[in-house]
């Protein structure tokens, strides 16, 4: 489903159940003593990642986790990971092709109570309560807190800092099935420019939401 949402230049793998491949030892370092469940997801990414990466090419090689947890992509390939409940998948593609890419799966179902206060800023709140009472078949607050995993996502590898739930203003397009973001926070300079904010496609279906943000190389 994610590469729906994709430009083509990226290699999407997903999976609906648990994978398995070999470990490298860098990548067996990275779960250190983790338990079972996390394990299993982290096994299933990796075998989605290597696919991925045999599609554009590449043999199979390590990606080891940084400080943040992200995945250490090989030379010259950009590439983001997403697991949820009952699905688990990995988008990349070549750096000249794209500078960054976030992406985010989460179950249609709405947060937790209270969490929506710790993720979501007034305008944002308050867009959620009209398109919940307008199109409740959506799990509006759950959509935000996955495009705004999809920013993060994405703006790591450019900026290499932290950038909270606060620092990234959201509008979702219920029609067109897109979204924008404003940053309210400094961006990094990307292609001699200062980034000011992200585009992305979001999409519902089989009970999962999903968000994604490709910035274009050129």
């Amino acid at each position: 489903m994610l590469e729906r949402i994709l430009p083509a230049t990226a290699a999407v793998v997903a999976s609906s159940g648990e994978r398995g491949v070999e470990l490298f030892p860098e990548e067996e370092a990275a779960l250190g003593n983790a338990v079972e469940k996390r394990r299993l997801e982290f096994v299933t990414a990796r075998a989605c990642a290597r696919e991925a990466l045999a599609r554009l090419g590449l043999p199979a090689q390590p990606i080891p986790t940084g400080s943040r947890g992200e995945p250490i992509w090989p030379a010259g390939i950009v590439g983001s990971i997403t697991h949820c409940a009952g699905y688990r998948a990995c988008a990349v593609a070549l750096a000249g092709e794209l500078l960054t890419i976030g992406v985010d799966a989460e179950p249609d179902d709405p947060l937790p109570q209270g969490v929506i206060g710790d993720i979501a800023l007034p305008e944002e709140r308050r867009w959620i309560e009209r398109a919940a009472l307008e199109d409740p078949a959506v799990s509006w607050d759950r959509l935000l807190f996955s495009i705004k995993e999809s920013v993060y996502k994405a703006w790591f590898p450019l900026a290499r800092s932290w950038l909270g739930f606060e620092d990234a203003s959201v509008a979702i397009d219920r029609g067109a099935g897109t979204f924008s973001v404003s940053l309210l926070v400094p961006g990094p300079t990307v292609g001699g420019h200062k980034l000011a904010g992200f585009a992305g496609r979001w999409l519902a279906a089989d009970g999962l939401l999903l968000s994604a943000i490709a910035l274009p190389a050129r």
